[in-house]
């Protein structure tokens, strides 16, 4: 891989606009495994490819494990078998989402109704 397709760890942390310990920690769960050359610590392709797939993952609210192991099907079964555990965790996901977005809109109903009436109440004050 050439020089120019690497990153280093400052200009990884800017293109994907995360803190230098997010990136540490995301090699500490073994999520990156950058090269490294003394101190240093360079990210090739397959770094990088990996870090859009986490962020997209954590924009989508998947835990940093489920990610990891979903990453994991691809080393160690190919991408038939990682594209099958997708669909069946992008699944689940759909409906913790959706649960989510429900107990929002009762949340958000809930605390309009006290709004409303606190507002209701203070017309009616002397």
């Amino acid at each position: 891989m050439s020089d120019d397709t690497r990153l280093t760890f400052k200009e990884m942390c800017a293109r994907f606009d995360v803190t230098p310990r997010t990136l540490r920690y995301y090699e500490y769960i073994e999520l990156l495994s950058p090269e490294r050359e003394g101190r240093s610590r360079f990210y090739g392709a397959r770094e990088q490819v990996r870090m859009e797939l986490i962020m997209r993952g954590r924009s989508f609210e998947f835990s940093l494990e489920d990610i990891r192991q979903w990453l994991m099907i691809y080393e160690n079964e190919g991408t038939e078998a990682q594209m099958r555990a997708w669909v069946v965790m992008a699944t689940s996901q759909i409906k913790e989402l959706a649960n989510k977005r429900r107990q929002l809109d009762e949340a958000i109903s809930e605390l309009t109704r006290l709004r409303d009436n606190t507002q209701e109440s203070l017309a009616n004050l002397p």
